[in-house]
């Protein structure tokens, strides 16, 4: 048979074992270079206020606005968007949320450490040429199956994970984290959902090929990556500019994401519900009626010369669950507690999983040039003689 002719579109759709029945043993070069030649980007993944179309905004102004900054913490980091762009601009970037997917997202795509990306190409045409049919049913297929995935997928993503697991031991920490973040990007384009797992589509689920594919890793000096609650992190760390990009409604992003945490930490919880999901962990009470005294907390405690903060204005939404627990005019009182305050807005159409209604949508940033002496007057008893030093 003469490859030459054959395109990439003719067999990229299908899997490995695929191809090789149609083609031959030989297609596999061919295959190779068509599938494993387009990585996943960091922002190619669907999650729920992502800043991905709003970075160079963000940073545009940042640049105007600020001066002599060499270090940038993003506390809320989220898919790990805006640290994607920090790192080509600061000389440290922290980054941090407390959702274990989104820790292994970060040490994945830009943590230190070593990797062989032929070894995992090679785990991968594994993973890509095996036939549902002769493996079985699995903790993920059984709960999810049907649901979020269909059968055969769902069979196979928990097959993957259990054999990632069982060859840890042969694997670097850089290529644990690879593997996983590539499984849950490639399980990302097969979902029966919106764009989270609050709930799946409550319609016959078509059969889809499952494809597996690697993220684009790097290893990115100045980066630290944490997995903690961010007013706890606040009181540790010192940077140049803080930002934050916190949940400002009722909807809990440990919820909607729990099927990715329970395939990271692969523990196999119990599950219930329609929704099958785990016990609630990692409850943010931005998300709660405390969320203002939460957000006030934060910023008391936050050492940095810049207090950046994202805010849109969901608030006026006509979904209940998306109505914003911190008002655009509360943020602007405690921010100028701190110093001042400068605001920019932009008009945008955010990636909206379901049937909630926006209207007017704006993106808001806040910045502040923090003067220590009026936010350590300002914030006296909460800070309980804790003083920041002026100048630092």
């Amino acid at each position: 048979m003469d490859y030459s002719k054959i395109r990439c579109e003719d067999i990229e759709s299908c899997t490995l074992r695929e191809a090789i029945v149609e083609y031959g043993n030989d297609i596999k070069p061919l295959w190779q270079e068509c599938v494993y030649s387009r990585p996943y980007k960091l922002e190619s993944r669907r999650y729920i206020g992502c800043k991905a179309k709003l970075t160079d905004w963000i940073f545009d102004i940042l640049q105007k606005q600020t001066h002599n900054v060499h270090s940038f913490c993003d506390i809320f980091a989220g898919t790990g968007s805006v640290s994607n762009k920090a790192i080509h601009l600061y000389n440290n970037v922290i980054m941090n949320d407390f959702l274990y997917s989104n820790n292994i997202m970060y040490k994945a795509f830009f943590g230190i450490g070593t990797w062989d990306k032929n070894k995992l190409y090679n785990i991968l045409d594994a993973f890509n040429g095996i036939n549902p049919d002769d493996i079985s049913d699995n903790y993920f297929s059984i709960n999810y199956g049907g649901k979020y995935f269909d059968e055969n997928s769902a069979k196979l993503i928990g097959h993957i994970r259990n054999v990632i697991e069982d060859i840890k031991p042969t694997l670097t920490e850089k290529e644990y984290c690879i593997l996983l973040a590539s499984l849950i990007y490639s399980i990302d384009k097969i979902a029966n959902t919106l764009g989270h797992f609050e709930a799946y589509i409550k319609k016959e689920i078509k059969p889809k090929k499952f494809i597996m594919r690697l993220i684009d890793a790097q290893c990115v000096s100045g980066v630290k990556i944490y997995q903690e609650d961010a007013n706890t992190l606040a009181r540790n760390i010192h940077t140049d500019v803080l930002y934050m990009d916190p949940p400002y409604n009722s909807r809990q992003y440990s919820r909607f994401y729990h099927v990715y945490e329970v395939l990271v930490k692969w523990d196999k919880p119990q599950l219930s519900g329609t929704a099958r999901k785990p016990k609630p962990e990692h409850m943010s009470d931005y998300c709660r009626v405390k969320a203002l005294d939460t957000f006030v907390d934060l910023i008391a405690h936050a050492d940095c010369k810049y207090i950046v903060v994202s805010y849109n204005n969901t608030y006026k939404s006509k979904s209940s669950s998306s109505q914003n627990k911190i008002r655009l005019e509360q943020i602007k009182e405690v921010l100028d507690k701190c110093g001042n305050t400068l605001i920019f807005t932009h008009s945008y159409n955010p990636f909206n999983a379901g049937k909630t209604e926006f209207d007017d949508h704006k993106e808001f940033l806040f910045i502040t040039e923090v003067d220590n002496e009026k936010r350590n007057s300002s914030f006296s008893s909460i800070l309980c003689g804790r003083q920041i030093q002026v100048g630092k």
